[in-house]
C-alpha cells in the first residue's frame, strides 16, 4: 500500500488486480484506498480520483459527521453494551469465575478485571466474549449461506481487524472483525454473504453487487444501516 495525493485528497494505492474497474472505498478510519485494475500505472490511478474528486468530498464529509457520535466509555455499572444488536446493561460483580458472562440480558463483567488491569481489562473481557461467541455464529452463518452462494470457503477467525469488518484471503479464508457480533443478525448475514461474494467476485463491480442481491435481496437496506451506524460497534 503506497500513498499518493491530487490535490488535496490523499489516498492509499493498493496493489492493482485482474479488475476491471477502479475500487475506490472511504474506510471506517477516514482513509481513502483505491485499488485499480492491475495494468493501471499509478499516474492513472490519479486521473480517476481526480474524476472522482466531488464524490470523495461528500463521503468524507458524511464520513466526519457520523463519527462525531463515536462512542465514549465509562465502564461503570447501568452503562449499555451490545450484543446482537440488543443493548445490555453492565453490572460490575465479584467472585465471578470468569471475567464476563451475560445472564438473564446483564453482561456481568469481573470487578478485579478493572481494579487490577483498567479499562484496557475490561475491554479485553468484552472482546474475548465477542469472539468466542462470533466462531460459532459466523461459522454458523457461513454454513448456511455459503452454498447459496455457490462456495466453498476456507478457514473462519474472527479477531481484531482494525477498521475493516471482515476480509477473504486468496485461498478462500475469511475473517471477521470481533466487533460484528454487537451488530443485529440481518446484518451479520450481510457481512457473511458480503465476503462469500467475493470468492466470485474480488472487487466491487457491479457483477459483485449482483452475486449479492441474488442472495440478498434487501442488500442496499442493510449495507446502508451498516454505514450510518457501524462507527456505534464499538468499545
Amino acid at each position: 500500500m503506497s500513498p499518493r495525493k491530487v490535490r488535496d485528497i490523499e489516498y492509499q494505492l493498493l496493489p492493482g488486480t485482474d479488475r476491471k474497474t477502479t475500487d475506490i472505498v472511504i474506510e471506517r478510519d477516514g482513509k481513502v484506498v483505491v485499488r485499480p485494475p492491475a495494468h493501471y500505472a499509478p499516474e492513472q490511478v490519479d486521473e480517476v480520483v481526480e474524476s472522482k474528486r466531488m464524490w470523495i468530498y461528500r463521503n468524507l464529509a458524511e464520513w466526519k459527521d457520523l463519527n462525531a457520535c463515536a462512542v465514549v466509555r465509562e465502564w461503570v455499572s447501568g452503562e449499555t453494551f451490545l450484543y446482537l444488536g440488543r443493548e445490555h446493561r453492565l453490572t460490575l460483580v465479584s467472585g465471578q469465575d470468569i471475567p464476563l458472562k451475560l445472564i438473564h440480558g446483564a453482561f456481568c463483567l469481573k470487578r478485579s478485571c478493572i481494579e487490577q488491569q483498567g479499562t484496557s481489562g475490561a475491554r479485553e473481557a468484552f472482546k474475548q466474549f465477542y469472539i468466542t461467541k462470533g466462531r460459532e455464529r459466523l461459522a454458523s452463518a457461513v454454513a448456511r449461506y455459503a452454498p447459496k452462494v455457490g462456495v466453498t470457503p476456507g478457514n473462519i477467525r474472527v479477531k481484531e481487524m482494525g477498521y475493516r469488518w471482515a476480509s477473504c484471503g486468496a485461498s478462500g479464508s475469511l475473517n471477521f472483525h470481533w466487533k460484528c457480533m454487537m451488530a443485529p443478525p440481518s446484518i451479520i448475514d450481510y457481512i457473511v454473504v458480503h465476503e462469500l461474494c467475493h470468492l466470485h467476485q474480488r472487487d466491487h463491480s457491479d457483477a459483485f453487487w449482483n452475486e449479492i442481491d441474488k442472495v440478498l435481496p434487501d442488500y442496499k437496506e442493510r449495507k446502508n444501516w451498516l454505514r450510518l451506524h457501524g462507527v456505534k460497534l464499538d468499545l
